[in-house]
């Protein structure tokens, strides 16, 4: 027994569309990294220059996504029977280390100046400028890759996403430091990018959260809405060892039903095949069902039972 989606080509249309959304997110956070750095350099302001590596970081992260996606769009083969979808999370997790090692790098830069302050940082209404427009940049990237990546269920684009969504509250923190700076308080300026490392280290957090509940198993359905489901298939007549793993947009399911036990074994088999494929069906980011048969006497009964007084199921 057992159910599988079928899929246009690898994965069909849905890593053709991350791919696309990566490319046009690469483009945009590297002109706003090249923005922000350029004009950060230039007036030596450590907060800018900060927020610009941060940026430069998004786009890093893009290419590997692209890579990745290269990797977990291929189909299942004899060494990987699961398919390659995990290859995603993996990726997100690199991300992730590299936006530690930009909080190293940002932070070490801001307690150095805070040390030895050098030449105050230069803010004229340019800055503002380059500030607000990326700013608005980094907005409408955060929201469409978070809209694509939710509804595509992309690890790569839901992190990517979140770590933009850092971008923009670090940006707002670089122009209220920015103003502080013109007020006559340069010391905000190594401020704001100890702040800015404090975002990236926050991101990285949840970036490693995410890829760690792909990597650990961790149960990606409701038990009770897979139970709904096969007890709603005829002949059905209990469900129990309900269990849900893998990506988000790749979810395999294993779980008991239990049948009349006088029943043939062809019947309970075919009862079998359309509960894994009404799973699959029902429930869009279920990819692979395997049911297995139990005939319902006491002992299974029993079993059920304690499970749903433990609210398992």
């Amino acid at each position: 027994m057992g159910y599988k989606r079928q899929q246009v080509g690898p994965q069909g249309s849905r890593a053709d569309e991350v791919r696309r959304v990566l490319w046009i997110i690469l483009g945009l956070n590297l002109l706003v990294a090249f923005a922000k750095l350029g004009y950060g350099i230039f007036t030596d302001s450590v907060a800018m220059t900060a927020d610009g590596f941060h940026s430069m970081f998004d786009g890093t992260s893009n290419v590997i996504g692209l890579l990745a996606m290269a990797i977990a769009s291929r189909p299942a083969d004899d060494d990987h029977p699961y398919g390659h979808a995990k290859y995603e999370t993996f990726a997100s997790a690199i991300i992730g280390a590299m936006l530690l090692l930009a909080a190293w790098r940002v932070g070490s830069s801001a307690i150095e100046r805070l040390i030895n302050p050098g030449e105050i940082a230069r803010v004229g209404a340019m800055s503002f400028v380059v500030m607000f427009v990326t700013l608005g940049i980094n907005i409408f990237v955060a929201r469409y890759e978070r809209g694509v990546g939710k509804r595509l269920g992309s690890e790569i684009l839901v992190a990517d996403a979140s770590h933009t969504g850092s971008d923009i509250l670090v940006s707002i923190g670089v122009i209220i430091g920015l103003v502080f700076v013109k007020l006559g308080f340069p010391i905000a300026d190594p401020l704001i990018g100890l702040m800015v490392a404090g975002f990236i280290v926050f991101a990285a957090w949840s970036v490693f959260k995410s890829a760690n509940e792909t990597l650990a198993d961790r149960a990606r359905i409701a038990p009770s809405a897979i139970k709904d489901v096969a007890l709603g298939v005829e002949g059905v007549l209990g469900v129990h060892d309900i269990r849900t793993r893998g990506p988000v947009s790749e979810v395999y399911v294993d779980l008991h039903i239990q049948v009349d036990p006088t029943i043939t074994v062809a019947d309970g088999h075919a009862t079998a095949e359309r509960v894994e494929k009404a799973i699959c069906e029902e429930i869009a980011t279920v990819a692979d069902v395997i049911a297995h048969l139990e005939p319902l006497d006491a002992y299974q009964e029993d079993k059920t039972a304690k499970q749903r007084d433990e609210g398992l199921i």
